[in-house]
């Protein structure tokens, strides 16, 4: 029971952060997961909090997703999500998140510079969402890279968040299918997932009462700032 209280309030927080910039969640909660219920499940598991969580955050931004960008993602992001999902035992993690987290503070520092002028044409999102899908198909989530993505639309804050989680929502929906395929999840499996996809809901919306209020440039800078933090430890720690 306590080990379930402690995933309650981790998911409560890694909702509230992904709710607040749009990805984040799934590299506090791995962690954790994978010393709960070991390396197999874990996985699964953060798909399927994921997917509840990205629900929740769609729902209450749904007026203002922008669905032509999301779909040129979605074009790339869902076969790959598939095929990394297929082949997330046989690639070592720590490497591929290691190279995630690189190309990540690459991109921050080009940006900052001033010398990436990459703009959110349909080849651009395309390509972005093949790398982002198979990317979070192989270690269970590539959030930070999707966010620095999305982060080339502008988009304010809401606008923000709720698109980049209706394109997360479709790719957690083809992995869960697959990893249920392939992995027997079992009823406790299940409680769990819900138990934790709650708190999802409710951190998220905690997050968007906070959004709602912040300027664009802020919270594009906030974004930026929380995204060099996560690049760091995910080069740091794989």
């Amino acid at each position: 029971m306590l080990s379930f209280l402690w995933l309650f309030l981790a998911a409560y927080g890694a909702a509230a952060i992904s709710g607040a910039a749009g990805f984040g969640g799934a590299l506090l909660l791995l962690p954790l997961l994978v010393a709960t219920v070991g390396t197999t499940e874990a996985v699964p598991l953060l798909t399927i909090a994921q997917f509840i969580g990205n629900l929740s955050r769609a729902g209450f931004g749904f007026s203002q997703i922008q669905w032509r960008p999301a779909g040129l993602f979605l074009l790339g992001a869902i076969p790959f999500s598939i095929l990394g999902s297929v082949s997330f035992v046989a690639l070592p993690k720590d490497t591929v998140n290691r190279g995630i987290g690189t190309a990540i503070l690459l991109f921050i520092l080009l940006k900052s510079l001033g010398t990436l002028k990459w703009k959110a044409s349909p080849t651009f999102l395309i390509l972005g969402g093949g790398s982002v899908g198979f990317l979070s198909g192989l270690v269970g989530s590539a959030g930070p890279l999707g966010a620095a993505i999305f982060l080339t639309l502008g988009l304010p804050p809401v606008a923000y968040v709720a698109t980049e989680a209706a394109t997360a929502l479709a790719m957690h929906g083809a992995k869960t299918a697959v990893y249920q395929y392939y992995i027997p999840l079992d009823g406790e499996f299940w409680r769990l997932a819900g138990f934790m996809g709650l708190a999802m809901v409710l951190g998220t919306w905690s997050a968007k009462k906070v959004i709602e209020r912040l300027p664009r440039d802020r919270f594009q800078q906030y974004v930026a700032g929380l995204l060099a933090v996560m690049a760091v430890y995910m080069v740091a720690h794989g």
